[in-house]
C-alpha cells in the first residue's frame, strides 16, 4: 500500500455512481423551457418531460415495479418510448425496448425470458401482443399507449389502462433512485435472433452514461442541436441518444413511420441538424426523385451504421447536401463505437477516393478503451496492412454485462478478454479498420476468401442499382460462388449480363457473381438486409 491508498476512500461527497438519469435532471434545471420533444402537433419542454417521467415512475412503483424488474415497451419513435428511458429506471426497474417488427411467437419469447412484470404497448401492435401474451402464459400489467398517428382500424384495447391515465395516478414529487453501483443493470436488448432465440444483452448505467457522452464528442454534436429520431428506439436504446440528447438540451423530432417525404419535410420544417440511419435510408433519400428533393439550407450531420455501405451512397448524400459519418457498432456494445473520424491529409483526393475512405468503420470511440483486429485462434493481432482478415476484438466499459441468463454464451463472447465481434475485417497502416463481412457471409471460393462486401459496393455503383446483396450458392466445382441479389431503382433496368459485365471491370474473375437475382430484398426494422432470407432463397434456384 503506497500513500495513495491511505486515507483517501470513496464517500458520499466524492463518489457518486454515474448514470444517465442525471442528465434530464439537470437540463430541467437549467433550461426548464426549452423545446424537449416535437411529435406532430404534440410539444413538450424539458421541465415537461421531467415531470411526467417523475410521475410515471411513481406510478410504477405503485403498481409493484421495483429494483431488477423487467418493464418492456413495444413502440415506435414516439415520445412515450423516448420517457420510458427515465421512467423506468428511475424506479430501479430494467427496461427492455421491443423491436415492433417482431412476430408473436419472438415477443412471447422475449416477455417470458425477460420475465417482464410490466408491458407498454403502442396500440397499433395489440394483434401481435395479444398472440404473444396467450404464449407468456402470465398475468400481467398492460399500458395502452393511444396514439392518433396509428393504424387503430384492427387495434382494441388489451391494457388496463391508457397511458396519459395511468401517469397521472402518479406522484409530481417522487424522488427518483439513483443506482447504488455503476453495475446496475438500466436496460435489456435482444438480438436479431437470426438463427434461434434471440439474446438478451444487458446494459448497466455505467456503460449507458459513458456510451451517451463519448457519442457526442465523437460527432462534434453541440448543445441546442434540432435532432430527427430516425434511428429505432428499441435498436440499443436508440443508440443511447434518449440520454445523450438531454445532456444536450437538444430538441427531438420524433418520426413514428419512416418515409423520404416526410424526413425531408421534417428537416426542413425544424431545420434539423442531426439524424442517424441505416444505409437503406440514405439509400432512399438519395433516390428520391429530383421533383421531391428539398436541399437543405444549412448543414446536415448524418450518421450511418449497420452493414458497411456502399462508397456510392456518400457520393450521392454529399451531392445533396448531407455530411455523413459512418459508424461501427453492435447491440453488444451499446451501439456504435467505431467511427470513420476524417483526417485532414485525405481533403485533397478526389471525390471517388474520399467516398472509399468514408465507407471504412475507422478508429475507435473516445470512450472505448480498446479495439483491435485479431487472429481469434491465436488471438494476435493481424499485420496492419490492409489485407489480412482477422476478427474485430472489443474491450472496454461500453461493453455490455453479457447475456441475459446465458453464462455460457457471455463466457465463449468474452473468451481471453476480448468481446469476440464476429465481424472480419483488415486494419490499414493508420489504425482504421475496414470490415470485410460478418464470419459467416465471407465465401470460399475454389480456396479463395470472397468478400460479400467488396462485390456489393461494385454492383451499388450501376447506374440503375438501388440495394444489392450477395451470399453464397452451392457449386459443384468451386464448393460455394458469389450470388448476387439485386434490388433496381424504380423505373431503372438491367440485366445479368450487363451486372456481371460491369463488375469484370473491376474485380477478379474469381470474384465475380456467377447469378444475379433481381427481386426486393429483406430488411430488418433498422435497414439490415436479412441475408439469411437471402440463403435461404439460394437453395431455392437451380
Amino acid at each position: 500500500m503506497n500513500d495513495y491508498d491511505k486515507n483517501l476512500d470513496k464517500n458520499k461527497a466524492n463518489y457518486v455512481p454515474l448514470t444517465p438519469i442525471s442528465f434530464i435532471e439537470r437540463t430541467k434545471d437549467i433550461y426548464p423551457n426549452y423545446e424537449a420533444i416535437i411529435y406532430k402537433k404534440r410539444s413538450y419542454t424539458w421541465k415537461q418531460v421531467y415531470d411526467r417521467c417523475i410521475k410515471f415512475a411513481s406510478a410504477l412503483e405503485k403498481h409493484g415495479i421495483k429494483l431488477g424488474d423487467t418493464v418492456s415497451i413495444m413502440a415506435p419513435n414516439i415520445p412515450e418510448l423516448f420517457e420510458a428511458h427515465y421512467s423506468v429506471p428511475m424506479t430501479g426497474a430494467v427496461l427492455n425496448a421491443i423491436n415492433t417488427r417482431l412476430d408473436a411467437k419472438t415477443v412471447g419469447y422475449i416477455l417470458k425470458h425477460a420475465d417482464a412484470k410490466a408491458l407498454i404497448v403502442d396500440r397499433q401492435f395489440h394483434g401481435v401482443v395479444k398472440k404473444a401474451l396467450e404464449s407468456f402464459g402470465k398475468k400481467i400489467l398492460i399500458i395502452d399507449i393511444v396514439d392518433k398517428q396509428a393504424d387503430l382500424k384492427d387495434s382494441e384495447k388489451i391494457g388496463e389502462y391508457e397511458y396519459e391515465s395511468f401517469l397521472e395516478q402518479g406522484n409530481a414529487s417522487y424522488v427518483w433512485k439513483r443506482p447504488k453501483d455503476e453495475w446496475q443493470s438500466i436496460s435489456l436488448n435482444y438480438t436479431s435472433g437470426t438463427t434461434g432465440n434471440p439474446k438478451g444483452v444487458v446494459y448497466h448505467h455505467r456503460g449507458s452514461y459513458l456510451m451517451s457522452t463519448g457519442s457526442a464528442a465523437a460527432w462534434n454534436m453541440p448543445n441546442r442541436l434540432n435532432f430527427l429520431y430516425t434511428v429505432p428506439m428499441f435498436h440499443c436504446n436508440g443508440w443511447c441518444y434518449p440520454w445523450t440528447l438531454a445532456m444536450l438540451h437538444a430538441r427531438v423530432i420524433c418520426i413514428r413511420n419512416i418515409n423520404a417525404k416526410e424526413i425531408i419535410d421534417l428537416i426542413e420544417e425544424h431545420k434539423v441538424t442531426h439524424f442517424g440511419g441505416a444505409p437503406i435510408i440514405l439509400n432512399m433519400l438519395a433516390s428520391t426523385p429530383k421533383e421531391e428533393q428539398k436541399p437543405p439550407k444549412h448543414k446536415v450531420y448524418v450518421l450511418t451504421a449497420a452493414a458497411p455501405p456502399p462508397s456510392i451512397i456518400f457520393k450521392k448524400m454529399k451531392s445533396l447536401g448531407f455530411e455523413v459519418m459512418h459508424v461501427y457498432g453492435l447491440t453488444e456494445t451499446y451501439g456504435h463505437i467505431l467511427q470513420c473520424a476524417w483526417n485532414q491529409e485525405w481533403d485533397n483526393l478526389n471525390e471517388d477516393e474520399k467516398a472509399d475512405i468514408s465507407a471504412r468503420q475507422g478508429v475507435r470511440y473516445p470512450n472505448l478503451e480498446d479495439v483491435d483486429v485479431m487472429d481469434p485462434e491465436s488471438m494476435k493481432s493481424v499485420p496492419r496492412d490492409g489485407k489480412t482478415i482477422g476478427e474485430i476484438m472489443i474491450r472496454g466499459n461500453v461493453v455490455m454485462k453479457g447475456y441475459f441468463k446465458d453464462k455460457e454464451a457471455t463466457e465463449k463472447a468474452m473468451k481471453g478478454g476480448w468481446f469476440h465481434s464476429g465481424d472480419v475485417a483488415v486494419i490499414h497502416p493508420n489504425g482504421y479498420i475496414q470490415i470485410k463481412d460478418r464470419s459467416k457471409d465471407i465465401i470460399i471460393s475454389g480456396g479463395e476468401n470472397i468478400s460479400s462486401i467488396e462485390i456489393e459496393n461494385t454492383i451499388a455503383k450501376h447506374p440503375a442499382v438501388s440495394l444489392a446483396a450477395v451470399v453464397a450458392k452451392p457449386d459443384e466445382k468451386w464448393g460455394d460462388t458469389p450470388c448476387a441479389f439485386v434490388e433496381l431503382i424504380d423505373g431503372k433496368k438491367a440485366t445479368e449480363e450487363e451486372i456481371i459485365k460491369f463488375c469484370r471491370e473491376t474485380l477478379a474473375g474469381f470474384k465475380l457473381p456467377k447469378n444475379v437475382v433481381f427481386s426486393p430484398l429483406p430488411k430488418t426494422s433498422t435497414g439490415t438486409i436479412q441475408k439469411f432470407e437471402l440463403r435461404k432463397k439460394v437453395k431455392e434456384l437451380n
